[in-house]
């Protein structure tokens, strides 16, 4: 593909690639054209360049297009939130953002959490869901009707993007982080409108912002917790882009900040396998829990009902995530959801 080979020249000049080249590529990508060699130069060269925010929302915008959607019937002003990371931290703590998804669904703000299986951990948020007797792989029509009955629903990521299965053997044979870590939070099937999207390189934050307000998402923040972390944390601080009304501002958020206190031993948040998960969600969700680990999961939710609305301030979500904690209506939700599952795999 002579044409492409320009494109990689550019590339490696450093210039980037305008929205409509870059939807023409990655429309050639997912129809099969674009041969694995000239995919793998491709994906590196862009990498090496530094996606800008402009080819990651024209290339969203292509696998948007070609994704299956959850057919909910949502009122689409109503806020409907995705907690979800591009990964890629090689932290190994628990499955924070899908502890929290339970709370913030507790609040009474839906939530559809896009996931998959794991990347750089033990454990993806679709292998603790399994663990915790969680359907993961819902059709769509079954994923619509668990977000309307229970306010939350999880939608596997693989089932709802077939055409990624075009570039898994590249991005497998790579082994590095490209263009489609970037992109994965920003495919929500169910349109999700409001975001907590962790990312792995305090460079990305603002990028990131403004892909997701090119595509039209409301409200967001986007995080990078430090020493590398793809949440908000309670180790250090916590860098935020926020987009708000179509603005972008960024600050930095320290657990102490939001009335939480600092933990200085971040072995106290590590995580383990599936099952291992599993038992700290429980154990959280339950109240069981009052460490560092139930801090966390209270930050990551307090964010995502902050970004909903549904408070004034960081603050004020994180208090409201603890008090949920504390009431055991977190673990309630899970249980619905579990109960929900069984009678869809009977």
């Amino acid at each position: 593909m002579e044409d492409l080979k320009d494109t990689l020249e550019r590339l490696i000049a450093g210039k980037d690639l305008s929205a409509e080249e870059t939807e023409r590529i990655f429309r050639q990508i997912i129809a099969g054209e674009v041969d694995e060699r000239q995919l793998a130069g491709l994906l590196v060269a862009l990498r090496a360049k530094g996606e800008s925010w402009e080819e990651i929302a024209a290339a969203a915008r292509v696998l948007r297009e070609a994704s299956l959607k959850v057919p909910h019937r949502l009122p689409p002003d109503e806020p409907l939130v995705d907690t979800c990371g591009t990964g890629g931290d090689r932290k190994g703590i628990f499955n924070v953002s899908t502890a929290a998804a339970f709370v913030v669904a507790a609040a009474g703000i839906k939530v559809a959490k896009h996931g998959n299986r794991s990347v750089s951990s033990k454990c993806g948020s679709a292998d603790v869901l399994e663990a915790l007797n969680i359907k993961v792989d819902m059709p769509p029509e079954m994923a619509a009707e668990c977000l309307e009955e229970f306010g939350l629903c999880f939608l596997f990521a693989p089932l709802y993007h077939p055409a990624l299965k075009q570039v898994a053997p590249v991005r497998k044979a790579l082994g590095i982080r490209t263009i489609f870590n970037l992109l994965g939070p920003l495919l929500n099937p169910a349109g999700a409108n409001t975001q907590v999207l962790g990312v792995s390189d305090f460079r990305l934050t603002e990028k990131m912002a403004f892909a997701l307000d090119a595509l039209g998402c409301r409200r967001a923040l986007v995080v990078f917790g430090e020493e590398g972390y793809d949440e908000f944390v309670v180790t250090g601080s916590t860098k935020v882009s926020e987009l708000r009304e179509g603005r972008i501002t960024t600050y930095y958020v320290d657990p102490e900040d939001v009335g939480l206190e600092l933990c200085e031993e971040p072995e106290e948040l590590a995580g383990g396998d599936a099952q291992t998960n599993a038992r700290i969600i429980r154990e959280i969700l339950l109240g069981k829990d009052e460490g560092p680990r139930r801090d966390m999961v209270a930050l990551n939710a307090g964010a995502a009902i902050y970004a909903a609305e549904a408070v004034i301030d960081l603050k004020a979500g994180v208090k409201k995530a603890l008090d949920i904690l504390s009431s055991g209506k977190a673990m309630d939700k899970l249980e619905e959801l579990v109960a929900f599952s069984q009678k869809h795999t009977q």
